[in-house]
């Protein structure tokens, strides 16, 4: 087995596993990225028993996202300055005492502060993740399989707490979404104190940036805000309130300019690489993200599925990407290239996205809904690990940590962003046709094809970003 090295005090020399790292690492973002998703399902009850309002109910989902996509590039680099293990370690203890409070919540502020801590766990110990894979696997290919595996947890745990999520619900009740995270917590702790490979960080004193650090983080989060609450206020709120976050970004960016140690080093940027990746996430992360919540709303309220049936209907992708990603993806980018296999997987969710945008209001889910499910699968399995690998082979090992938390917040901002979107998209065409006088299940589902056709444009938007950003970047 392939080993890394490392020097203990008093001489004690002692050797990690690279794959039993790797294995941690999996086993702690799984459990971040359930958690964002599983709560989607049990939300009906979660605001039936705390008594939420529709409005306050997205603060269950808000409160998240918001610490979670705003800390991101911050701790990442926090990361590479104290050290990834640290940073990793404590974020899945914050994460996991989090969980436990919103487990035995019982009221509205109770759940929605502990969601706000959970997203920063979330944010320490899934922003160093990418930084730690690309030093424990310096050789392209190791690394490229390492990743695959990395991706397959990532894209299955997404669709497998949809599936989690309605299946604790209806068995038991909301609360065990949230507790269930206490015996993996602890299990993963342990596991990465014990495997996980002690690194030094460079020192606080070597990039400790705070003026720059409070600009971005307000920033980040302000954007993230802006983006999921873009619903509920006025046109001109919202527009003030970007215009806001706008300013932090510049203010940052002439702080980090002029910073004799600023936090994020804008050569980063220089990198075409790294930047065409990320801006290429953004787009197909928001068609996924989008998929994913849209595809939901489509099974039970076309459909008529319940909660435990909508979480199976969705199974097959997990399965499909677990299984593509482990058998395929590593080999098939080692023998074409990133670039090659990342424009294939474009294609492919382009027309999974294409076909659900022609399913009817009397459609069935094996004719309608599955062949589409699968092609996404496909497409995801080979685009997101040749897409994660081309970003963090266009940083630097000192900005590693950095790197992988930019690619996090890349894709919190695009998940955020592609469902408010595609989201109102289908809202407002569903009320438009009610308004003149539509059934409600014909309107419903109009609205829904119109999301999954505008996710379809959005993924070209991606494919052709790709093509003249990251050609022959391999």
């Amino acid at each position: 087995m392939s080993t890394l090295s490392a020097s203990p005090p008093r001489g004690l020399e002692r050797t990690y596993s690279r794959w039993a790292s790797l294995v941690v690492l999996c086993a702690g973002t799984l459990m971040t990225i359930l958690d964002g998703n599983i709560v989607t399902v049990a939300m009906p009850a979660i605001q039936s028993d705390l008594g939420f309002s529709e409005p306050g109910l997205a603060w269950v989902v808000n409160a998240y996202l918001i610490p979670f996509g705003g800390l991101l590039l911050l701790v990442g680099r926090l990361g590479d300055l104290v050290g990834r293990k640290r940073m990793f370690t404590a974020g899945l203890a914050v994460f996991t005492a989090a969980s436990v409070l919103c487990g035995v919540a019982t009221s509205e502020g109770m759940l929605i502060a502990a969601r706000a801590v959970q997203g920063v766990g979330g944010a320490m110990a899934s922003a160093v993740v990418l930084g730690m894979l690309v030093a424990l696997f310096p050789e392209p290919r190791e690394l490229a399989r390492a990743i695959a595996v990395f991706s397959a947890v990532g894209a299955g745990g997404g669709a497998l707490g949809t599936f989690l999520g309605g299946a604790l619900t209806q068995a038991l009740n909301w609360h065990w979404i949230f507790l269930i995270n206490l015996p993996i917590g602890i299990v993963a702790w342990l596991a990465a104190v014990r495997v996980l490979a002690p690194e030094r960080g460079s020192g606080l004193g070597s990039g400790a940036d705070y003026p720059g650090a409070a600009l971005i983080t307000g920033a980040l989060m302000l954007t993230v805000y802006v983006i999921v609450g873009t619903g509920d206020r006025s046109l001109t709120a919202t527009l003030l309130l970007t215009a806001l976050a706008l300013a932090l970004f510049v203010a940052f960016t002439v702080r980090q300019a002029r910073a004799a140690r600023p936090l994020l080093r804008l050569r980063l940027f220089r990198s075409r690489l790294l930047t065409g990746a990320n801006a290429v996430q953004i787009l197909m992360i928001g068609t996924m993200f989008g998929f994913q919540f849209i595809g939901a709303l489509y099974a039970q309220r076309v459909l008529g599925f319940g909660e435990l049936l909508t979480g199976t209907a969705f199974l097959p992708a997990p399965v499909a990407i677990g299984v593509l990603m482990l058998g395929l993806s590593a080999r098939t980018i080692g023998r074409f290239g990133a670039y090659r296999v990342l424009l294939v997987g474009l294609v492919l969710i382009i027309a999974g996205m294409a076909l659900l945008g022609r399913a009817p209001a009397d459609g069935s889910y094996v004719q309608d809904v599955l062949p589409a499910l699968l092609l996404l699968a496909a497409g995801f399995a080979a685009a997101m690990p040749a897409l994660t690998g081309l970003a963090m082979s266009g940083a630097r090992e000192e900005d590693a940590g950095l790197a992988s938390g930019l690619f996090n917040t890349t894709q919190v901002v695009g998940g955020s962003l592609g469902l408010a979107v595609l989201s109102t998209l289908a809202a407002e065409r569903t009320d438009g046709l009610l308004a003149r006088g539509a059934e409600l299940i014909p309107a419903t589902a109009e609205g829904y094809r119109l999301a999954f056709r505008v996710a379809a444009l959005i993924a070209a938007g991606a494919l052709a970003l790709a093509a003249a950003t990251l050609r022959g970047r391999d």
